[in-house]
């Protein structure tokens, strides 16, 4: 089983960025997390992180027939990125949507998500064990499919 992670925008900053907001880890624990995790449940993970939209729909593009799901933190695109929420309703890939932050405890524009709608769910505001929770979800999803 294959999982890739997608981080958008200012997602490169984690650590830097807003710690009260976002926390104390940087992108290169996380991911390094996320692959021990996914390795202990027999899953491989693979990330990307861009700041561009484009990049975002060619790595959701590029994911048909390499990997089994996508776990995708949008970052701002999440919120009006119809580019997005079109590219990962053509893949037909189950997408897990996951937000760092309470996206609906936070300003209004961030309350509204364009993309939820085409995922399988969405875990917003659990910090980066949001991740983690996707990941073993998938161990779940991908179980009972077979």
């Amino acid at each position: 089983m294959k999982v890739l992670v997608i981080n958008g925008p200012n997602l490169n900053l984690l650590g830097q960025r807003e710690p009260s907001v976002y926390g104390n880890t940087g992108l290169g624990r996380l991911v390094d997390m996320l692959k021990d995790h996914g390795s202990e449940m027999g899953i491989l993970v693979d990330h990307l992180q861009s700041n561009s939209e484009g990049d975002i729909i060619d790595a959701l593009h590029n994911a048909m027939g390499r990997y089994d799901g996508v776990i995708l933190n949008a970052g701002a695109y999440t919120h009006y990125s119809y580019a997005i929420r079109d590219a990962v309703a053509a893949v037909k890939l189950p997408v897990i949507e996951v937000h760092i932050s309470n996206i609906y405890a936070r300003e209004e524009f961030r309350r509204h998500s364009v993309i939820a709608p085409v995922c399988i769910g969405q875990i917003s505001g659990l910090g980066i064990e949001g991740y983690l929770l996707a990941l073993d979800y998938f161990a779940r999803y991908f179980e009972k499919k077979s």
